[in-house]
């Protein structure tokens, strides 16, 4: 009996995993991210405390039930980068955040089944596919688009921010984002904020708002 129930839950686990990431659970879209950081890159004139206001005004403003209230930042220790991020949305389609480090940074982009699409906002990023013999250049305005089951080393040679937005099966980008902690940093504060942060929001758009 216990094994039988078990075996069901198991594959409506399975089935609800396998079915999160398809275009009619999207709100936001790739080519609005482009839009809202250009236009703040304008009006924010080289300050980046200016450009993230209006980023995060605009998506506000755009998406005032999917948007989450002003949070704090966190640390993110990812594929061997080190960085801070403020999430702005999270739901299991879909997360958008504002990412960077004031200092630097340099690690694995990881390899997803979503479409990660990462629009600069100041500074620079580097990346490098396995192959290719010279860099991808990215500056403010331009939108890095990492397509799903794909890879690459990447670098913020200074000071870069970024706003990011991924589609497709967030859950499966969970332990990317984890791992480092659990073998590398073992800043269990850092890991008590991200997974509170965004399990809840995950669990409020899709209990409360209907959100996948």
């Amino acid at each position: 009996m216990f094994r039988g129930v078990a075996v069901v839950v198991a594959l409506v686990a399975v089935t609800l995993y396998l079915s999160v990431g398809h275009e009619s659970q999207y709100i936001f879209t790739p080519e609005e991210m482009k839009a809202i950081a250009g236009e703040a890159i304008a009006k924010g004139e080289g300050d980046i405390d200016k450009v993230v206001e209006l980023v995060v005004g605009k998506l506000r403003a755009a998406h005032p039930e999917f948007i989450e209230p002003a949070g704090e930042w966190i640390f993110n220790n990812a594929g061997g980068a080190m960085g801070s991020m403020l999430i702005l949305h999270a739901s299991f389609s879909e997360y958008v955040i504002i990412f960077g480090t004031a200092i630097g940074t340099e690690g694995h982009t990881g390899r997803f089944l979503a479409d990660d699409y990462f629009t600069i906002l100041h500074g620079e990023q580097w990346a490098h596919s396995a192959g290719t013999l010279q860099k991808e250049v990215y500056t403010p305005g331009d939108q890095h688009f990492l397509p799903r089951g794909t890879s690459k080393q990447y670098k913020m040679p200074e000071e870069c921010w970024a706003l990011e937005y991924a589609r497709g099966n967030i859950p499966s980008m969970m332990p990317f984002g984890l791992f480092d902690t659990f073998f590398s940093t073992l800043d269990v504060v850092t890991l008590g904020q991200t997974v509170m942060t965004s399990a809840k929001a995950m669990l409020q758009n899709a209990v409360l708002k209907g959100k996948i």
